[in-house]
């Protein structure tokens, strides 16, 4: 089933999703807070759709981290299946973004690095995917995007797309080649830096300035 674009502005496209798939490092500054390496090749992982949340809903803190993260993110929705496509026709392919946060726990995403062992555990526990409304693509400009984020009123996260070590037609060339994206799935495209702990009770609000926003809240 293909995109509809009298259905961007709701969530019944996200509904169809099959996976998220997500971009790590894709910031410099980012990569040097948590003192990693600049990738030389887009560094990807998948997330399941249960760690999807609609604006306004709840992210809920597990009992197995003490050590639980914001990051907030661009996010590109499918509309047309894509596979194989090259960097120059792949937004044909997308049916809007959103605002999202790739909520990670960070202390077991560190123990599993040092044991060298999937990140699963860290990254796709149920509610890790908040996602704001869909936005139409022509409202948009992924080359120079500014994405925040609150928490609790205070401003923790400030980015701009333009700084993405790879852009979104790069990533969405780059995963194509290798994993079918189907309408409905997610490309997180990273994060910038000033990523930090939450805490139940916290609320989070995320951003494109002037063009869209979600709120969400820590339980």
């Amino acid at each position: 089933k293909q995109w509809n674009q009298r259905r961007v502005r709701g969530m019944n496209l996200i509904k169809q999703a099959t996976k998220i798939v997500c971009v790590g490092r894709n910031y410099a500054k980012h990569a040097k807070e948590l003192g990693n390496a600049l990738p030389t090749t887009p560094i990807i992982f998948t997330k399941p759709t249960t760690c999807f949340v609609e604006d306004g809903g709840s992210v809920l803190h597990p009992d197995i981290s003490k050590d639980v993260h914001y990051e907030v993110e661009l996010g590109v929705v499918i509309g047309k299946t894509l596979s194989k496509v090259p960097a120059s026709e792949v937004t044909s392919h997308v049916a809007a973004y959103a605002i999202a946060i790739d909520v990670t726990c960070r202390d077991i995403q560190e123990q599993c690095k040092a044991e060298r062992i999937p990140w699963t555990m860290a990254k796709c526990l149920d509610t890790f995917c908040p996602i704001g409304p869909l936005v139409s693509p022509d409202k948009i400009n992924v080359a120079n995007t500014e994405i925040t984020l609150k928490q609790n009123g205070v401003l923790r996260q400030h980015g701009n797309t333009a700084d993405m070590i790879f852009s979104v037609p790069t990533l969405l060339e780059y995963v194509a080649a290798h994993i079918t994206l189907l309408p409905g799935d997610v490309l997180l495209t990273g994060t910038p830096e000033g990523v930090g702990p939450l805490a139940r009770g916290d609320v989070l609000e995320v951003a494109v300035p002037g063009i869209t926003q979600a709120t969400f809240y820590v339980k």
